[in-house]
């Protein structure tokens, strides 16, 4: 039988560029290449994308670009560009490109004599492996929407949804879900009345709060503020992230820190999860270099749970999916109460779309848990992202 090709979509121009790199790694390494073709495609940090070699060099960290300084409008900025600046017209092709699957840029007069196949990537289903912006928020979905490509993971709606921690939050409010108090402001409203800004966060919530940017993810931008001298400090570095930022209540208070439990959720309109795990950072909370950079932070699979927390927590999980209308796969995280059993409630945190996917990620490691391995786990993506895109074709889009 013929092998399907999957493109590994890889890189991106977020802060998370280098966490893509290391779960697209895992994911090249681990794929079935018995059952798939797998085609390695990276972006670059300014946004160039490559294939082949250059991506593959990419991956390694070895490749080496000349940087562009182009102004807007420069012939070499954009195909429409550079059209006009040879004197050529577009020409749309007679057939519609997408019957044969692939990303195939526009063809100008005098590229009519190549085939298309030559220039496009040419694949049967995406899995992105691109954490944080346009990589998980519903920008690379949506162009792999108009290219009419199967793609693993949540689409265009559940990625944007899932990415904005404030359009999160009002979802899990509607759906009924348990969330920590929160504020939103924005960066504009901060610099130019800082003070204002101040007394509003005080007078909803008390200290200590952590403050995010709305739209990131791998806890990039993010500060926990024991007081209001540490506040102004923590908004101007999420501001550098997002125009919007959230500030939501701590959970332990000033003594005492919330516990840190994660859960896998796979699948589509019928998902399921896994059984859940614990994070024990080894910083005062999962920051970015807990996570990649600092040694010591301990995974407990499967988390110190009573059995009805755990299906509470697994419950959550699967409402918080269906919340953001998610698909594909998502990792859950919660912050529970300390104390004693009975006593320790359970908030959701936030659903991340495209969780960190290498080998000993979370996500992989408690569907392995769960009795799913990570070669399969992947196999099992591949698969929802055909089903999805399948179920979607049958949609009219005209009378």
């Amino acid at each position: 039988m013929k092998k399907l090709r999957v493109g590994i979509l890889f890189g991106g121009r977020s802060g998370e560029h280098e966490v893509s790199l290391l779960s697209a790694a895992s994911v090249l390494s681990a794929i079935d290449k018995d059952k798939y073709e797998v085609v390695p495609i990276g972006i670059t940090k300014d946004g160039r994308w490559l294939t082949a070699g250059d991506a593959e060099n990419l991956l390694q960290g070895k490749l080496i670009l000349e940087p562009r300084h182009l102004r807007a409008g420069d012939p070499e900025t954009t195909p429409a560009a550079a059209v006009l600046a040879r004197g050529e017209s577009v020409v749309v092709p007679p057939e519609p490109v997408h019957r044969q699957s692939g990303l195939i840029p526009f063809r100008t007069d005098a590229a009519l004599t190549r085939r298309a196949s030559d220039r496009a990537i040419n694949v049967d289903v995406i899995f992105p492996v691109l954490h944080g912006t346009f990589g998980e928020d519903g920008t690379i979905q949506g162009l792999l929407e108009l290219a009419d490509i199967a793609y693993v993971g949540a689409g265009v709606l559940g990625s944007a949804a899932g990415m904005d921690k404030d359009i999160m939050k009002s979802l899990f409010i509607a759906a009924g879900l348990p969330i920590v108090m929160h504020v939103t402001i924005l960066r504009s409203g901060w610099e130019q009345e800082p003070k204002k800004v101040q007394k509003f966060v005080e007078s909803k919530l008390k200290y200590p709060v952590f403050v995010k940017p709305a739209n990131l993810g791998s806890s990039v931008g993010i500060s926990k503020v024991h007081d209001r001298k540490e506040l102004g400090p923590a908004i101007e570095e999420a501001a550098k992230f997002d125009r919007k930022i959230v500030i939501e209540q701590g959970v332990g208070g000033k003594k005492n820190k919330a516990r840190e439990i994660e859960c896998s959720v796979l699948g589509n309109d019928a998902p399921v999860a896994s059984i859940p795990g614990e994070i024990v950072p080894v910083k005062e909370f999962y920051d970015y270099n807990a996570k990649y950079l600092d040694e010591g932070s301990e995974l407990i699979i499967p988390a110190k749970l009573t059995k009805a927390e755990t299906r509470t927590v697994q419950e959550l999980a699967v409402r918080s999916f269906k919340a953001v209308d998610c698909s594909g796969l998502a990792r859950v995280d919660f912050l529970m109460q300390p104390g004693s059993r009975g006593a320790r409630k359970i908030y959701l945190n936030e659903i991340n779309t495209m969780p960190g996917f290498t080998a000993i990620s979370m996500y992989p490691k408690l569907w392995a848990a769960s009795g799913l391995d990570y070669a399969d786990l992947i196999d099992r993506l591949i698969q929802l992202g055909l089903e999805r895109h399948g179920d979607k074709r049958r949609n009219q889009y005209s009378r």
